[in-house]
This record gives C-alpha cells, sequence and structure tokens, in this order.
C-alpha cells in the first residue's frame, strides 16, 4: 500500500459523542523516577480539557527498585506493579487496566523523557479519522545525542524490513509513543513480552484491519540509563515480525 498510512472505512468519528471522554495516559517504567517525574510535571491536562478530556495517567511498574513508586504517589497517579516481567508484559497489562478504567482513549509513552508529553494532542486529533496513530520520530525532529549510529541505522532497517515483509506501509515500527481508541485496544492481539511489542502491534493492526496513522515528533535523549539492547532486542523485533507474517494470531 502506498503512503505511511493505513485507514479503514468502518472507522467511525469517536469525537461524535458531546460528554467528556476518559483519556488515560500509559507510562510503562522500569526504575524511570527521574524520567517519570519529568513526563508527569509536563502533561499537557489544560490542553487535552479543552478537547474535551478528562485525563487519568496509569503508571505500570516493572517492579523498581529505585523511588519511581514514591514519584507516582507524590503525583497522585495510579501505579500499578505489572504481572510478570518486560515492556510487552507491562503494556498488554496495562491495557487491560486501562480499558477497566473505562478509557475512550489511550495514550502510550516510555517515561524517560525521550517523547514530550505535549505533543501527544497531535496524536490525538489524528484519531478523528484512524483507529491508531503513532508518533513518527524518524520523520520528526530527533535531537543529535538521542540515538547512537548504531540504533538509527536498526530503526531504519527495522522500519523498511516490515513494509517490506507486510505491503503496509510504516514509518516508524519501533516508536514507543502511540494514541490508541478504545475499539483498537479491545481488538489486538497480543503476547510480546519485551521491546518487540510495537513491531507486533504494527503487524496485527495490519492483519485485524485496524486503521492507523502516523505524526512526526520530536525525539531527545532519555534520563537514566537505557533499558533497550540494540542487537539482542533487534533479533527479537526482527523475529516477531517474521513470526507474524506466518503465524498471525499469537498463542495468548
Amino acid at each position: 500500500m502506498a503512503g505511511g498510512e493505513f485507514v479503514s472505512k468502518s472507522h467511525e468519528d469517536m469525537h461524535a459523542s458531546p460528554h467528556m471522554q476518559h483519556l488515560v495516559v500509559l507510562l510503562p517504567v522500569l526504575n524511570e523516577a527521574l524520567g517519570l517525574d519529568w513526563v508527569l510535571n509536563r502533561l499537557p491536562s489544560d490542553a487535552l480539557k479543552a478537547m474535551g478530556f478528562s485525563v487519568s495517567a496509569l503508571v505500570m511498574d516493572g517492579h523498581s527498585t529505585d523511588q519511581t513508586r514514591d514519584v507516582a504517589a507524590e503525583h497522585g497517579v495510579h501505579f500499578l506493579e505489572q504481572h510478570g516481567h518486560g515492556k510487552g508484559t507491562a503494556i498488554r497489562h496495562g491495557f487491560r487496566e486501562a480499558l477497566n478504567m473505562g478509557a475512550d482513549v489511550v495514550v502510550m509513552l516510555d517515561a524517560d523523557g525521550t517523547y514530550a508529553p505535549d505533543e501527544m494532542t497531535k496524536l490525538i486529533a489524528r484519531l478523528e479519522r484512524y483507529d491508531v496513530v503513532i508518533g513518527d520520530r524518524l520523520s520528526g525532529n530527533i535531537a543529535p545525542t538521542a540515538m547512537t549510529r548504531m540504533n538509527f541505522v536498526g530503526n531504519h532497517l527495522l522500519t523498511w524490513f516490515a513494509t517490506a515483509l507486510y505491503g503496509v506501509t510504516t514509518k516508524d515500527v519501533c516508536s514507543g509513543y502511540w494514541a490508541f481508541s478504545q475499539r483498537s485496544i479491545e481488538t489486538l492481539m497480543l503476547n510480546s513480552v519485551s521491546f518487540e511489542i510495537e513491531a507486533e502491534m504494527y503487524a496485527n493492526m495490519v492483519h485485524q484491519n485496524i486503521s492507523f496513522g502516523y505524526h512526526p515528533i520530536s525525539y531527545g535523549p532519555r534520563i537514566g540509563e537505557a533499558k533497550l539492547g540494540s542487537t539482542a532486542d533487534g533479533w527479537k523485533i526482527l523475529r516477531k515480525l517474521v513470526t507474524r507474517r506466518i503465524l498471525p494470531n499469537p498463542t495468548l
């Protein structure tokens, strides 16, 4: 498919209802006390309220040993320890909790300072057309120290490979900044445990005919220690893309 967006004709306007919608900001964390504080201090609450949203933050903690829990408590946000380990596990658990909280929209972003919280309004605005909107780092503004050369090349190669393998363009298959409609979260079928979760979401959206689009975003240097291992996690992402092309439905 040409272009960087995949549109389902059945998508309905999510802003048709006149009442306030509930937005859950999902933040998967593991020892991200400094980054979490930075993100929570920058949530665009006033802008989101003006768009018609009540906002809750949900911190899904991967058994942190720093002050992450204390930071969440200071900000008065929802804090849950995830079942098991890994980013993929945290996100899948977080999706279930967000639906239990009555989310109409979920925004997911890494709580490490790499993504600008105020840019979520741009992603959410595009949900009028799509079920899912993904922040596109590779077409946006990447700070000089935000990615190593290996990560930069790896992100481009994995994105190119995913597009070639599935025949549907992805502009940034490893982005950690997403906005979801309630319907899309209810439809997604996932079993990823680690950093391959975003690639699996892309593959499942294609398979499930979930409409998705992109919006360029900024990407900055992380706060604190990196969790992603370039080579090992890159192979996991590649393997997940191939597996979901052969076996579209995961074993849940």
